[in-house]
């Protein structure tokens, strides 16, 4: 059987996220035999956005692919970066005229791999229809690649369940991000897809979705306005690990890695 194994990891966050992978990517090769790396990189410059620094920092810590998400414009060089970084996507449903691109078809050593990225509408607004979107580009020549993996950023988990069902045997993978938190229904649905409702978080790990505790618990507790800042300390590492089987096209296994540094 002709594998290929593919680390995902879920949205890094800040200084410790990138840490993170610096740390534990290295690792993963080694014990899973990795052959290619992805990432969901919206939060990794300072917890909202992405630059060319952090980009190149976590391209040079072994990341291959990077998607992104609804807080990919939150820094503006972001509008130029999109556009001049082969590796980095936006959510392919954004309206027409918006910067970058939505999907990229990679090269591997012998085989040909896409990577789409979507966004929900449940609870996050500014987007076209994912399920319509989706389906027309699985009517172009990505389809000719050998395996597509689709990293679903949304907020509701029926959305997400419900484009795992939609995409079952049109995709090798259907990962969900955004939540930062990790759920524990990874599985391969019926027809060869790997799922799972979201990745979860790659950042602080005594924090609130990788923002300082101190400063989310006050702000429920008075309503007030607060600026939101990314919590120090010990990483946690959450993704997963899929393993595609390129003759029959079907995943074979998914797995949780969910890894948190010694305090």
């Amino acid at each position: 059987m002709q594998t290929l194994t593919i680390l995902f990891i879920g949205d890094v966050v800040g200084r410790p996220g990138r840490r993170a992978v610096h740390t534990e990517v290295p690792k993963l090769k080694r014990t899973h035999g990795v052959d290619l790396v992805i990432a969901n990189v919206e939060n990794a410059a300072g917890g909202f956005g992405v630059t060319a620094k952090v980009v190149e920092e976590l391209h040079a810590s072994g990341v291959d692919l990077m998607t992104t998400g609804n807080h990919v414009w939150d820094k503006r060089e972001s509008y130029d970066l999109i556009d001049e970084t082969p590796y980095l996507l936006r959510p392919l449903n954004y309206p027409p005229g918006v910067p970058g691109r939505g999907s990229l078809v990679y090269q591997g050593a012998g085989w040909r791999l896409g990577l789409v990225n979507l966004s929900g509408r449940v609870f996050i607004p500014g987007f076209d229809d994912p399920f319509r979107a989706v389906n027309s580009l699985l009517q172009t020549d990505l389809t000719k690649s050998d395996l597509i993996l689709v990293d679903f950023h949304a907020e509701a988990t029926a959305e997400k369940v419900a484009m795992g069902w939609y995409l079952d045997g049109k995709v090798a993978a259907v990962v969900g991000t955004h939540t930062h938190v990790q759920t524990a229904d990874a599985r391969i649905l019926p027809k060869g897809t790997a799922y799972i409702t979201d990745l979860g978080m790659t950042g602080p790990l005594n924090s609130v979705l990788g923002m300082d505790r101190d400063i989310i618990i006050n702000k429920f507790l008075t309503q007030m306005p607060a600026r939101f800042e990314v919590e120090s300390g010990p990483y946690t590492f959450q993704g997963v690990v899929i393993t595609y089987d390129l003759m029959n096209r079907r995943s074979v296994s998914i797995e949780r890695i969910f890894t948190n540094e010694q305090e």
